[in-house]
């Protein structure tokens, strides 16, 4: 299940640096419109951030502090430097994921970050769905606005 878990996060945090990288328009990553209220830039920021918290912070211990206020109000960060969030979310991702045992799958979630009680398997599983949710969103949005 680990390497399940770490090849789907690999697969689709490269897709989230694909999808950057696509951006014609640099200035584009960070539109927003009418009933579009959220840029490319700042979801992938937002990804970074919740990922980061959620896997690296609180099961790899390293230390990330967020500002999710932050996640959604910079602007204008430049292209490669998102795509460097990314590719060092990914490394902290298969690190992170690489210090845990199956038996670590099955055991609680060190926070209730959803309001209950689940195991760290359902959350890993849970910001998988997150990071495919705003993935999609990030590809309608440079088809629609760059």
């Amino acid at each position: 299940m680990i390497q399940s878990l770490k090849s789907l996060y690999n697969r689709d945090l490269n897709k989230l640096k694909v999808e950057i990288e696509s951006y014609v328009n640099e200035q584009s990553i960070w539109k927003t419109d009418q009933n579009i209220s959220n840029s490319a830039g700042n979801l992938c920021l937002h990804l970074a951030g919740n990922l980061n918290t959620y896997i690296g912070s609180e099961l790899g211990k390293t230390g990330y502090v967020r500002n999710r206020e932050l996640e959604f109000s910079l602007k204008d960060i430049p292209k490669t430097e998102l795509i460097k969030k990314v590719e060092s979310t990914i490394k902290m991702i298969d690190s992170t994921l690489d210090g845990l045992s199956q038996e670590d799958l099955g055991k609680d979630y060190p926070t209730e970050a959803l309001g209950y009680k689940m195991t760290t398997g359902y959350f890993l599983i849970h910001l998988l769905s997150h990071l495919n949710y705003h993935l999609g969103q990030i590809n309608y949005h440079r088809r629609l606005l760059d």
